[in-house]
């Protein structure tokens, strides 16, 4: 997990995947399915930065089988915390707020680790910034400062410089700006942590109408975001339009222009290419995951075989013995079926000919060559009224429209009608043959 989190911060997406297709086959070989599960979350997770919500939707919805049966509170509340922040991006702020609360109801009786830390910190940072988005500003803050008791990266004195900058007096919130952008320029990493207090100080700067050292960070923050090869997505977007203001303040229109195109592009762009490969990786996972779960059926079923040759030789005496009566019973249920086959060849040429002649018996005689078959019907519809069981019952025997017309002493197009009206009461699909939907009716 400390690995996984060190590649998704530095943007080294083709490292995480590789990373935890490793600790997969481990935890496959381990029967680990918590394990399994973590991997899951780690590439969900890794969507999410990359704005890819149907593949983190997918990822979640593998772990969270996976975790069916789970009492491991840390792997569940790490699952709740990621689940929340898809719930977050999805504009499902109160859900997001619930699923993080579980989260940390599930993470708090787990003994102490650093692994819980790890999670908790998420856990408190993400509460802060629902709250914040629910303008419940006050509750964020003591979420925020809980985060900020158990990280050292400095991504969570970011997090507060960057509220206090938001909702409080600007003036007072240099010693936190400048707080979060010292630690995070001590840690020497190219990574998420900087990117984020590059982008703070810049946005710090510009409404202290300083545009030339906002211009200076904010050109750092997109040069380490395309040296972390644009994995936090959702970024670039807000340091393009950051520096389209510095410039516009600035007086330099053709900048400003530029940044603002850039800013454009990058709100519409789906980052295709990125997504094709990330996406690619994801699939390789996958079938990976899917190959070693086949390798592992194959396996049983080859030691399921080699058992049952075993008692296939043992049972070869019993079975010589009772081959002739088998053969004998056989012989006697063909000729129950031809009798049956014959009974039921004059009962249906009856109840073809009691259409024929529009018998008013014909219904009543249908339902006792297909019993239970018109009350299968009004399982579907209980409004089907007699004349539409009627015609159900010859739709069922293959008549077409023509036929129907003329035994029943109406217009084509009469019938027509009623095939319509009978698809719309038995909600039959447009694309469905009528005659194929009453024929699967059994």
């Amino acid at each position: 997990m400390k690995k996984n989190e060190e590649f998704r911060l530095a943007g080294e997406y083709d490292s995480l995947v590789i990373l935890n297709k490793k600790y997969y086959r481990i935890a496959e070989d381990k029967g680990y399915e918590e394990g399994k599960a973590l991997c899951y979350i780690n590439l969900a997770e890794l969507n999410l930065s990359l704005e890819n919500y149907p593949k983190s939707q997918i990822f979640l919805n593998t772990a969270e089988e996976t975790l069916k049966d789970s009492k491991n509170n840390l792997h569940l509340a790490r699952f709740y915390n990621i689940y929340s922040r898809l719930s977050s991006e999805m504009r499902r702020r109160d859900k997001a707020i619930e699923y993080n609360r579980k989260a940390l109801d599930l993470i708090q009786p787990a003994r102490e680790s650093k692994f819980k830390q790890n999670i908790l910190f998420s856990i408190y940072l993400r509460q802060a910034t629902y709250l914040v988005g629910k303008k419940q500003p006050d509750k964020a803050l003591v979420f925020f400062k809980k985060a900020g008791k158990v990280d050292d990266s400095g991504m969570a004195d970011c997090a507060i410089a960057d509220y206090i900058y938001m909702n409080k007096n600007k003036d007072s919130a240099y010693k936190y700006v400048t707080l979060a952008y010292n630690k995070a320029m001590k840690r020497r990493k190219v990574d998420g942590v900087v990117l984020y207090a590059n982008t703070i100080m810049g946005e710090y700067y510009m409404a202290n109408k300083q545009y030339d050292k906002a211009e200076e960070v904010l050109k750092e923050a997109l040069t380490i975001n395309l040296k972390i090869k644009d994995i936090y997505a959702y970024y670039l977007k807000f340091i393009y339009n950051d520096l389209r203001v510095v410039y516009e303040n600035k007086g330099e229109k053709e900048k400003a222009y530029l940044y603002l195109n850039a800013y454009t592009e990058a709100y519409n762009k789906t980052n295709s290419s990125l997504l094709s490969t990330i996406n690619q990786d994801m699939e390789s996972f996958i079938s990976e995951a899917k190959t070693g779960t086949e390798e592992h059926k194959s396996k049983v079923q080859w030691v399921i075989f080699l058992s049952f040759a075993g008692l296939s030789l043992l049972a070869l005496y019993t079975w010589r013995i009772i081959n002739t009566l088998r053969k004998r019973k056989a012989d006697l249920k063909s000729e129950a079926e031809n009798l049956k086959s014959r009974i039921n060849d004059n009962r249906q040429e009856e109840i073809l000919e009691m259409a024929k002649r529009n018998d008013p018996e014909f219904l009543a005689y249908f339902k006792e060559v297909y019993p239970g078959y018109i009350d299968k019907l009004l399982a579907i519809n209980p409004g089907l009224e007699t004349s539409e069981q009627v015609f159900c019952a010859m739709l069922k025997l293959h008549f077409t429209s023509k036929e129907i017309a003329n035994y029943t002493l109406v217009q084509h197009r009469t019938i027509q009608q009623k095939k319509y009206r009978i698809r719309k009461k038995m909600n039959i699909p447009t694309e469905t043959d009528i005659y194929v939907f009453f024929d699967r009716i059994k």
